[in-house]
């Protein structure tokens, strides 16, 4: 498919311009996401209509503690990343550059209509970053739309001003990989930079009606200081809001960096209480067992609003307008009067091709 967001250069290139990579392209060059390609001197989407894989997860795995609680999404992704994380921990998808591997096909229709059949409420762009595969996200969350569906990103926000209009216009929630709080934490272990993150998070919370939380991967040694976690709490609080979720996950050693030891859940805690310290009202720990940190407070009267054990809901003190049951104190996020009940089940599932109708196996 053709893709957007690209001009020509006077040398005889054509530029992405998708995300802050900007690569510049001959005949047949890949980008560095490897899934947007110059072909017959434009640029195309290697990878429209076909995906890694589809699998029904808990909402709550994206992470998303505030976004219709206990129910089920369907997720899928495609190959490759604009990123090149060294601590990657989906590193075998969004490093793939083998086609082999997108083994399922499906137009955005056939998602929609799978995700209905089988009961999910939203549809996830996950397990790799759907800014790399933004025209087929773009038009499966209108499909999803059209059907009654929410849709979510699951994104490091590594996107341009233009292009970050068309794709958080469209969703309904995100997750944003907040990865670390320095310059030098994108430049050495992700090539890329920090400020177009922050910028794309600013973007999302005051420009867009879409839900927003936040994820930090703690990493040994490398983000994990009191000093980083306080200014990132900080910043937060200041430019986006005290109601604004913030997931600290724990790392465990993969694709570059198996030789950094997994983070103790010690980290994780402190972390959280920094974060509380400086006035975020939700602060969550994951990759964990921690029923505490994964659990929803009322900011205001400190009653457990949401218990939650791994991806399970264990008790509701919300009203059905979103409110602490005990105080009548609103609490930030998208609710309904009661939790869904998919719990912590993972459900693949396969969309095959019959004739000229997409049905699920």
């Amino acid at each position: 498919m053709r893709a957007r967001y690209w001009h020509a250069l006077e040398d005889g290139r054509i530029q992405c311009d998708l995300c802050p990579c900007f690569c510049k392209l001959r005949e047949g060059q890949r980008g560095l996401c490897f899934v947007r390609a110059r072909q017959e001197n434009e640029l195309i989407l290697t990878t429209y209509g076909r995906s890694s894989g589809f699998c029904v997860d808990p909402i709550e795995k994206k992470p998303l503690n505030h976004f219709l609680p206990g129910t089920p999404v369907l997720s899928f992704g495609t190959a490759g990343c604009n990123l090149t994380c060294k601590f990657c921990q989906n590193w075998d998808i969004s490093k793939a550059t083998q086609f082999d591997r997108l083994q399922d096909q499906a137009s955005p229709e056939a998602i929609a209509r799978a995700a209905k059949e089988i009961g999910a409420r939203s549809v996830a762009f996950t397990y790799n970053d759907p800014v790399i595969f933004l025209e087929y996200a773009v038009d499966v969350a209108a499909a999803c739309r059209e059907a009654g569906l929410k849709t979510v990103a699951v994104t490091a926000g590594y996107i341009t001003a233009e292009a970050r209009k068309e794709m958080f216009g469209v969703m309904d929630a995100a997750n944003v990989d907040l990865k670390g709080f320095s310059e030098d934490f994108y430049r050495t272990l992700c090539t890329a930079k920090l400020r177009p993150v922050l910028d794309t998070l600013e973007y999302v919370r005051h420009e867009t009606n879409c839900w927003l939380e936040i994820t930090t991967l703690l990493i040994p040694g490398k983000n994990d200081s009191a000093a980083e976690t306080q200014a990132l709490s900080q910043w937060i609080r200041q430019r986006l809001g005290p109601d604004t979720p913030l997931h600290f996950t724990a790392f465990h050693p993969d694709w570059r960096m198996r030789d950094t030891p997994p983070t103790p859940a010690a980290t994780l805690q402190t972390a959280r209480r920094i974060a509380l310290e400086n006035g975020l009202r939700y602060v969550y720990t994951g990759n964990v067992h921690d029923e505490a940190g994964q659990s929803t407070y009322c900011h205001c009267c400190g009653e457990r609003l949401v218990g939650r054990d791994w991806y399970d809901i264990t008790s509701w003190a919300l009203t059905g307008d979103g409110r602490c049951a005990h105080c009548r104190e609103a609490c930030g996020g998208v609710f309904e009067p009661r939790p869904g009940a998919w719990g912590s089940r993972r459900l693949p599932v396969r969309l095959e091709l019959h004739g000229q109708m997409d049905t699920l196996t």
